[in-house]
């Protein structure tokens, strides 16, 4: 995927410039036209003049080569350029016990893509830098293998904090593509299921709380607010291990705050905010933020925005908010430009 989508952006450029380059050309011709008098192209100075075919071809390879250029660049330095995003998230009715609590989110890891422990290790150094005071993983630890954390479980094993480290998982730790594409798993004597559990088993030794349609309670000082996780759903899913319903039955209606893990960002607008206007703030991941655009706090663009509205940052509707982290990890090609790795921090307010 990495070359083939330079190329495109390649031939879009040169296609893009020819074009106007003709339409210059085609109206300096017009004016020529009109002019009583022409000028030798030696009075134009003691350099020979540039032909176009030159002018046209030379410019459009170094335009060309642009999109390759950025996306070597972005394998060679912004795979593992990890950048820590803070944000005050304002919640009216946050109890006082928890005011200033910090929330750290990390998402999609994809294990199976890392080649680099020292950067990654890095990366969770910067993490615990922070001090948060709760760690949230919003899913996609791995590509499809559980085996894939084995050179990872002693870096990812620091990811610890003082009031609880929890976990969902992504639609790709079920294993279903390769499962079901290649059968990779018979191949390793393995079956999905086993995978699975084999995944799960990792979450715990890691030290996370892993929530499968579930709550857990988090008291301070006699208050409390509720962590709701969802497992993997998305509204263009073709199977969804998610059950919000499930994972919402326990909890207590007087709950002054609902904070919900789910990967998939588009599940907020089909099912949470139209089901569980009790639901604060949802956080979630699986963009990536397309590992290719421009991310600025005034303005964003990337690819994935036309398969995800919400692909990136905070959104809010009315009381209810969202958060897209666009991920640790990479997959698919090895790059990111423009939309680098994420660490976010959240403050918890409750005023502006």
């Amino acid at each position: 995927m990495f070359f083939p989508l330079s190329l495109l952006f390649g031939k879009i450029i040169c296609l893009f410039f020819i074009g106007i380059d003709t339409i210059v050309y085609t109206f300096k011709i017009i004016n020529k036209c009109f002019k009583k008098n022409k000028s030798s192209p030696k009075q134009a100075g003691n350099l020979p003049p540039i032909k176009r075919s030159d002018f046209i071809v030379k410019s459009g390879l170094l335009l060309a080569s642009v999109p390759i250029v950025a996306l070597t660049r972005g394998f060679a330095f912004n795979l593992y350029k990890y950048q820590v995003n803070h944000l005050d998230l304002i919640l009216p009715n946050l109890p006082k016990s928890f005011e200033g609590i910090t929330i750290a989110q990390i998402s999609d890891i994809h294990a199976g893509s890392l080649f680099n422990s020292i950067a990654v290790k890095k990366g969770i150094d910067l993490l615990l830098a922070q001090k948060p005071d709760i760690i949230f993983f919003t899913g996609d630890l791995i590509n499809d293998f559980a085996t894939e954390m084995e050179d990872y479980l002693s870096i990812f094993d620091k990811v610890k904090a003082p009031l609880g480290t929890f976990s969902i998982l992504g639609n790709h730790d079920y294993g279903d593509y390769h499962f079901n594409r290649y059968h990779f798993f018979d191949q390793m004597n393995l079956t999905k299921e086993q995978n699975l559990s084999n995944l799960k088993s990792i979450h715990q030794q890691l030290g996370w709380q892993l929530l499968l349609n579930e709550s857990k309670e988090l008291i301070l000082n006699n208050e409390k607010i509720t962590i709701i996780g969802v497992e993997n759903w998305g509204a263009n899913n073709p199977k969804n291990y998610g059950n919000i319903d499930l994972a919402m039955s326990k909890v207590d209606k007087s709950s002054p705050i609902n904070l919900m893990l789910s990967h998939d960002p588009s599940h907020w607008r089909a099912e949470i905010i139209p089901k569980y206007p009790t639901i604060d703030v949802t956080f979630s991941g699986h963009t990536h933020g397309g590992q290719f655009g421009y991310n600025h706090p005034n303005y964003q663009w990337s690819p994935v925005k036309y398969a995800y509205r919400e692909w990136a940052g905070l959104y809010r509707e009315k009381h209810q908010a969202l958060y897209v982290n666009v991920g640790f990890g990479y997959l698919d090609y090895p790059s990111r430009v423009g939309i680098l790795p994420e660490i976010t921090i959240f403050h918890l307010k409750s005023k502006g």
